[in-house]
């Protein structure tokens, strides 16, 4: 049984091969003039949403028991590995490839990263090479997984998670991704804007997250609060936000004005955010703790995520302060339910997410960016407001039906929760053979 375990990735990718014999690659756009300012800010953009992904790794293993720091803190760093070789052999192209549906790509189009580099400049990023926007585009991909390992932390099998992330990308990340992002995508094509994945990374990772707190029900321990490490969560805070820039002002695809307003966006519903999260609970008699305030951070970088390229600053303090607010509420909300959602990936992640795709139909202005045809809520307009609410209602059911039935096909090929004995013992001893 095990044997027949362990070698259904492979079967997986032998599939997705012989795709490419029947699906012949197309190019992807015109060849335009290379900006060199433009690379040089999209390489660096690349290089800081990667470092995220680290720097989650640091913000949720100062969280958990001292006994699963590290394997909290290696089921980030995994992604970067895993998914680059899926995003290089297949996963690009389910993406950004020919269309199918506005639903997937063909996974032939780019297979292998066929035609990519040297190819064709990508519409949307036309000053640019087409092999570094496919590179920056990977990052996304990578941390989107990752962010959904605080709602099982220190519970999960690692060789059962693994499967799962390769899933989770194939099933939710990539259709979402394309219907949102390729220019014939079913979301793109209904009028919803995402400027840096509200919808794709942190909607698909939070509500995955609720489902998967669902699926495996509490921890043995789970009423016990014990961060290993807050000096931790400060610096992966410091981390995320720092790589936020490259996250937000990365997706202008270039260094201009549209890149310094999203900068922009991003510094203050951030730090709005913060001190909504500190205020809120100073007005309920709490102390201000370290770790509220970078949950708080973290909170306004995810609602503003959608937004940063859309709307203005000012409407940006509005959002983080909403947004954090309505969070901080559902975290006690799931705390009360006894949802054992660890790290609270759902309130933080997934209703920051729906929270901005909600404001974003309501304060979009073409004035800030021409992409935006019809303004928001805000300025006597309904059709955004109306398509982002029927975008993320449909988003929200897809990746909460898909995330369950993912789970159950891999706890049926490989279990996912470990033994309560191997909770108690740990995880950084019981799957890495490690400890601190």
């Amino acid at each position: 049984m095990e044997t027949k375990k362990s070698i259904l990735p492979f079967i997986l990718l032998a599939f997705v091969t012989l795709l490419a014999f029947f699906f012949p690659a197309l190019p992807s756009g015109e060849e335009t003039e290379i900006d060199g300012a433009d690379v040089a800010w999209m390489l660096t953009s690349t290089a800081l949403v990667l470092i995220m992904t680290p720097g989650l790794a640091f913000f949720y293993g100062g969280m958990v028991k001292k006994k699963n720091v590290i394997s909290t803190m290696f089921q980030s760093f995994i992604c970067m590995a895993v998914i680059a070789v899926v995003w290089v052999v297949f996963g690009f192209s389910l993406v950004f490839g020919e269309s199918i549906g506005g639903i997937i790509g063909n996974p032939a189009t780019f297979f292998m990263f066929e035609g990519v580099v040297g190819g064709p400049n990508w519409p949307g990023a036309p000053t640019i090479p087409f092999a570094l926007f496919a590179m920056y585009q990977l990052k996304f991909a990578i941390i989107t997984p990752a962010l959904i390992t605080g709602a099982f932390a220190e519970r999960i099998r690692f060789k059962s998670y693994i499967l799962f992330l390769i899933l989770f990308f194939i099933f939710i990340y990539a259709p979402l991704a394309h219907a949102t992002w390729h220019p014939d995508g079913l979301l793109a094509g209904m009028g919803v804007l995402d400027f840096a994945g509200g919808t794709v990374v942190h909607m698909s990772a939070g509500v995955t997250a609720l489902a998967s707190a669902l699926y495996l029900k509490k921890g043995s321990d789970s009423g016990e609060t014990n961060p290993a490490r807050i000096t931790y969560v400060i610096l992966g805070t410091g981390l995320l936000w720092f790589g936020w820039f490259g996250f937000n002002a990365g997706s202008a695809f270039g260094a201009n004005g549209l890149a310094a307003s999203a900068l922009a966006t991003t510094s203050t519903a951030s730090g709005a955010a913060a001190l909504a999260w500190i205020f809120f609970d100073a007005a309920r008699g709490k102390k201000p703790t370290a770790v509220g305030v970078c949950i708080g951070v973290v909170v306004g970088l995810v609602a503003i995520t959608p937004a940063a390229g859309f709307v203005t600053v000012t409407h940006s303090l509005i959002i983080g302060v909403v947004a954090s607010i309505i969070s901080r509420l559902v975290v006690e909300w799931r705390t009360r339910s006894g949802v054992d959602d660890t790290l609270d990936v759902f309130p933080s992640h997934g209703v920051g997410g729906m929270v901005g795709m909600i404001l974003t139909g309501i304060f979009a202005t073409h004035t800030i960016n021409e992409a935006v045809t019809t303004d928001g809520l805000f300025f006597g307009q309904t059709g955004l407001f109306v398509a982002h609410l029927l975008g993320l209602i449909g988003a929200v059911v897809f990746t909460f039906v898909m995330a369950f039935i993912l789970l159950k096909a891999t706890d049926t090929v490989s279990k996912l929760r470990v033994s309560i004995e191997e909770e108690e013992q740990g995880l950084d001893i019981t799957q890495h053979g490690e400890s601190l």
